[in-house]
């Protein structure tokens, strides 16, 4: 029942039945209201005419019986109706009057005396009076009465009072009720019958419009609504499916337009955050939010994960409207940071805020100034040696021909020493750029090692250190390399260790599979790498003799072209401490680069 009340139809039913319940309720009244004065006024005029009448057969009255006289004016005289003549004293002359209630009312109407007393011509009087009933005994009604004065024959004047029962009158009121309750009721019909009507052709398009326009709100954008009416209605349908077109065209293109902005924050290197008025963190990438990440620790503000010097930044942008940029160290790392404000029409709604590392720029600067800075050193030395001999050559300082020999001969080491210097440089670029080569074939690891061994032993025994190789039963173990670039590493493995270790020390060469790689180890029982230099030792120029003395001192890159060669190879390579003293290195090669 609610579901009806809550419904168009049943709004509009109700709505439909109060008016017409209303507009009948005034039309009855107002009809009631005319009826009853018509039907009134009618009988006031019926009884004047059938008092006039009478008054004229009673003055005529010579020429006819009492009896005829009598029947003449029964006759004109309805049921309703009855009438008296009487004179000004009261007295009855005639009545016409035949019901049981006769005496009842004729006393009734004597004794109202104004009716009859000292009439004057042509001046009537109506009124209505509570008389007996003329059908039903012991009850009272309502009547009409009538004074109509006239002049008798004689000269004298009498009255004709008429009454009549306004029972028929009430009767036609009844009845007009009656038809107004049957319209009434008819008029509930067809308002019912109407409103449902209506709800096949309004309210059906207007639920299907309901039912499409909830599918719309879940997502459906689908959803068609058929337009069989080329009214309101039906364009309405119409306006209602472009809508849903249109909308899911807009959803597309923002969908589209999100997917590529998330795309675009996804793939940048940079960390982008976007802020609220609040400085609550409204969207950010996954580079921010691992930055974020990071400075949790970092960050001494327990109500914000920015640090204090970067929501100083944010701070500024929002208060005063403008874009901030500043370049700033957090933790050890080094950002560009760039807060510009986003605006909502003319006031501000926010920030976003773009954090670049720099770290890696400011090594590479570093990394830029430290590589100028040896080139320069290891090139200064010889350079100086060889103006310094050359010119006393030139000069003629030396004394004899074996002095002479002596400074050309140091004049030629100091040359080839910066050509490997040189060479060693290009051939780093070289790999560091990508373009390094190897000539790949099979080789015996445990023949190869062994060769190396035999090359070094002649330098090992003049060291006074003890160079051996541990295969591990490895014997028959053949790998896929390129055997040059291997021998280079070796031997700037070895030929380091050898130098580094002091007399009486030790140099050993192991191989023994590990896990899914085969390990090939160095080790020396020298004085061995600080542990704090351990991460440094493939940097160029890294040596470990910091005074960058001649006598066992290379040109600092021979680790660097090592771990290139090693990671071309598909391998690593790594420096560790001695368990007592000296310097491991471990170099690997997966064993799926491995023919066994």
């Amino acid at each position: 029942m609610m579901r009806i009340w809550n419904s168009i139809v049943g709004k509009l039913w109700a709505t439909i039945l109060l008016l017409v319940s209303f507009v009948l309720f005034i039309v009855t009244l107002f009809l009631l209201e005319f009826l009853d004065n018509f039907h009134t006024k009618q009988a006031e005029e019926s009884l004047q005419r059938e008092a006039a009448t009478i008054s004229k057969i009673v003055n005529d009255q010579s020429g006819q019986t009492a009896d005829s006289m009598h029947q003449i004016i029964e006759d004109i005289l309805d049921m309703e109706t009855n009438a008296i003549v009487v004179d000004q004293q009261g007295d009855i002359l005639y009545s016409f009057h035949t019901s049981p209630s006769k005496e009842e009312i004729e006393d009734k109407l004597l004794s109202e005396s104004s009716l009859y007393e000292l009439p004057e011509l042509g001046k009537q009087k109506m009124k209505e009076m509570i008389l007996p009933s003329l059908t039903e005994q012991d009850v009272m009604e309502q009547f009409l009465i009538l004074s109509y004065p006239f002049e008798q024959a004689s000269g004298e004047q009498a009255s004709v009072l008429m009454y009549q029962s306004l029972d028929a009158v009430h009767r036609t009121t009844k009845s007009t009720t009656n038809i107004v309750f049957l319209s009434a009721f008819i008029a509930f019909i067809l308002t019912t019958f109407f409103a449902f009507f209506l709800s096949t052709r309004i309210t059906l398009p207007l639920r299907k419009m309901k039912q499409a326009a909830f599918e719309l709100s879940k997502g459906n954008f689908d959803t068609h609504l058929p337009v069989a009416q080329k009214d309101e209605i039906g364009q309405l349908a119409t306006a209602f499916n472009q809508m849903g077109r249109q909308l899911k065209y807009n959803i597309e293109l923002i969908k589209q337009e999100k997917e590529q902005l998330s795309s675009i924050l996804t793939s940048m290197t940079d960390a982008v955050v976007t802020f609220n008025q609040d400085y609550s963190i409204l969207l950010k990438n996954p580079q921010a939010e691992l930055l974020l990440k990071k400075w949790y620790g970092y960050n001494q503000k327990s109500h914000h994960p920015l640090p204090k010097e970067v929501f100083h930044m944010l701070e500024h942008a929002i208060s005063f409207a403008e874009e901030v940029e500043d370049e700033l160290e957090l933790g050890g790392q080094f950002y560009v940071i760039s807060i510009s404000p986003l605006y909502s029409e003319n006031s501000i709604r926010g920030a976003v805020a773009v954090f670049r590392d720099m770290t890696e720029q400011h090594k590479l600067d570093k990394l830029r100034s430290d590589f100028i800075a040896n080139v320069s050193h290891e090139l200064r030395t010889p350079i100086s040696m060889l103006q310094g001999y050359s010119e006393a050559i030139i000069d003629d300082v030396v004394s004899s021909e074996e002095e002479r020999m002596e400074m050309v001969q140091i004049i030629h080491d100091e040359s080839k020493r910066m050509s490997r210097l040189v060479t060693d440089l290009l051939n780093l670029a070289r790999m560091e750029s990508g373009y390094i080569q190897l000539n790949k074939s099979p080789l015996s690891i445990v023949e190869f090692l062994e060769r190396i061994v035999t090359k070094f032993s002649q330098v090992a025994k003049d060291a006074k250190v003890d160079l051996s190789l541990k295969t591990d039963e490895l014997n028959t173990l053949m790998i896929t390399a390129d055997e040059d670039r291997l021998e280079q590493v070796f031997t700037n493995l070895i030929d380091n260790a050898i130098r580094h270790t002091p007399d009486g020390g030790a140099v050993t060469l192991s191989v023994y599979r590990s896990t899914g790689m085969l390990d090939i180890t160095v080790a020396d029982t020298g004085v061995g790498i600080p542990e704090k230099d351990l991460p440094f030792v493939f940097e160029r120029f890294y040596k470990a003799d910091k005074a960058r003395t001649r006598g066992k001192g290379g040109t600092g890159l021979g680790l660097a072209i090592a771990k290139n060669i090693m990671e071309a190879h598909n391998g690593s390579i790594l420096a560790t401490r001695g368990d007592e003293k000296g310097t491991i290195f471990i170099c690997s090669l997966p064993f799926d680069a491995l023919n066994t």
